[in-house]
């Protein structure tokens, strides 16, 4: 839609509030709104002012004045508002220059697309990420000086099979069983329904819904593939949904990849493929049906992949999923139907569907920046034709350690992430994607606000270790 268009659009649904959103640095959706009398066409010129010294990660307060623009194409109601409202999806300016900020996440986004552009190796990049989260019906945590402790809870959680529920029935998944039983097991078709019923109601295309494999309510709801700037704002519009459908059942949803110990976590496959002239530039007739450049891209994701994981797996608790040994996608090689490697090659005979699926990435991430993180890394591989290696068509969780070791691995902390990205970002900053002041406060903000206060905080399971040392 155009400007006009937009504020007709609003006119014709009876709009009273109009409500801007835009993602922080972090990755969560702030929003705030005015009433539809306020809402005239030179919005979409002038923007609207903010604070920007009061977003994590964004303005010192000596410099806080922010601008938004709305992004007209974006318009859409709100599902969840009472009152009738209008939601658009903001660019963030600087109010005196009028450019785009660096450290808005969607306008770094937009760059990456412009910067695929102009390398003439591909016009689209298309993106389908695969969030999976967690249903729980209660949870509490709390941290201080002197205690610590969090508690999530679902009556489909195995813990509660001896649980007094007047009457317990059962039906609850084991430990790693929770992949399609049918209900009763599966105790949440219903809200996952509901879930998708609201996704397509505000235009999303989706292609499926699941339980999936841990106990506890862990699901995964499955969207069609999008270019790599509306899947970001596509991925926000799901979390939003998935989290507000929950709250209105009396549920709770977290995409915290690992909020359950000794069982899957919660993951963010992205398949990626890039487009030129309406041709799928990732098929031809190398190993599973790729194209040179589809495996260059491959080689460029293992090559910078420990940085990568400063974006694609930005939480402490990231690292809790991502660990050696177990059934997590740490192994930097890539394979056909596999999906002990972290990079798969899904099966098809249909040239359009050629993809690369990147599996380490969990949706605790901030999709525009992982995404253009990931295209970022497999641009280079593909302009310094950096060569994948062989493919390993075995089940590398099976593989003996000597030869295990031959195989490199994503980083196993964040701060080990944060320390790889120091030393390997230029790849990010072609074409001024990425900026060196991005680079900087990304790893300056993790550290401080994440790394530091988690590295510091004795946890429960030290007392049960070494109270008694």
């Amino acid at each position: 839609m155009t400007p006009k268009e937009v504020i007709q659009f609003a006119k014709e649904n009876n709009v009273q509030m109009v409500d801007y959103k835009f993602l922080d640095f972090v990755g969560i959706w702030q929003h705030f709104t005015t009433p539809v009398s306020e809402f005239e066409e030179e919005v979409f010129e002038d923007g609207l002012g903010f604070d920007g010294s009061s977003i994590r990660g964004w303005q010192p307060i000596h410099n806080s004045d922010m601008a938004i623009v709305p992004d007209p194409s974006t318009a859409m109601i709100d599902p969840f508002v009472e009152m009738t409202t209008l939601s658009l999806i903001c660019n963030i300016y600087d109010p005196i220059t009028k450019e785009g900020y660096s450290r808005d996440p969607r306008f770094i986004a937009q760059k990456a697309e412009a910067y695929l552009k102009s390398t003439g190796i591909g016009d689209t990049a298309f993106i389908g990420p695969e969030p999976e989260f967690f249903v729980f019906e209660d949870v509490r945590y709390a941290s201080s000086c002197n205690q610590s402790f969090y508690s999530v809870d679902t009556t489909e959680g195995i813990w509660n099979t001896g649980r007094e529920e007047y009457p317990n029935l059962g039906y609850k998944p084991r430990h790693k069983e929770g992949y399609f039983p049918c209900a009763p097991t599966d105790s949440l078709v219903d809200l996952r329904n509901e879930m998708v019923q609201v996704l397509q109601s505000v235009g999303m295309r989706i292609e499926a819904s699941h339980h999936e494999v841990a106990t506890g309510g862990q699901c995964e709801i499955d969207m069609r593939f999008d270019s790599l700037v509306s899947m970001g704002d596509t991925l926000q519009w799901f979390k939003y949904i998935i989290k507000n459908v929950a709250v209105r059942n009396g549920k709770t949803v977290t995409f915290m990849p690992k909020p359950l110990f000794d069982d899957n976590g919660s993951g963010m496959h992205c398949h990626v493929s890039i487009w030129k002239d309406g041709e799928n530039t990732f098929a031809g007739d190398g190993y599973a049906g790729l194209s040179k450049n589809a495996l260059y891209f491959i080689g460029g994701i293992i090559k910078h992949a420990k940085a990568l994981c400063a974006f694609t797996n930005p939480s402490t608790n990231s690292y809790k999923r991502l660990v050696p040994g177990f059934e997590a996608p740490v192994n930097l090689a890539y394979s056909g139907r596999n999906r002990s490697a972290a990079l798969r090659i899904p099966t098809t005979s249909n040239p359009k569907s050629k993809r690369v699926e990147y599996r380490t990435p969990d949706p605790s991430s901030n999709g525009y920046l992982c995404f253009s993180a990931i295209l970022m890394a497999g641009l280079d591989g593909i302009e310094n034709k950096l060569d994948p290696g062989e493919p390993l068509d075995k089940d590398l969780y099976a593989l003996p350690p000597e030869e295990l070791a031959d195989i490199p691995c994503v980083a196993g902390t964040l701060a080990e992430a944060l320390e790889a990205l120091k030393t390997d970002h230029d790849f990010l900053l072609k074409g001024d994607v990425f900026t060196e002041d991005v680079i900087e406060k990304w790893i300056e903000y993790k550290t401080e606000a994440e790394v530091n206060p988690v590295r510091m905080r004795p946890v429960p399971e030290e007392f049960a270790l070494y109270y008694d040392c």
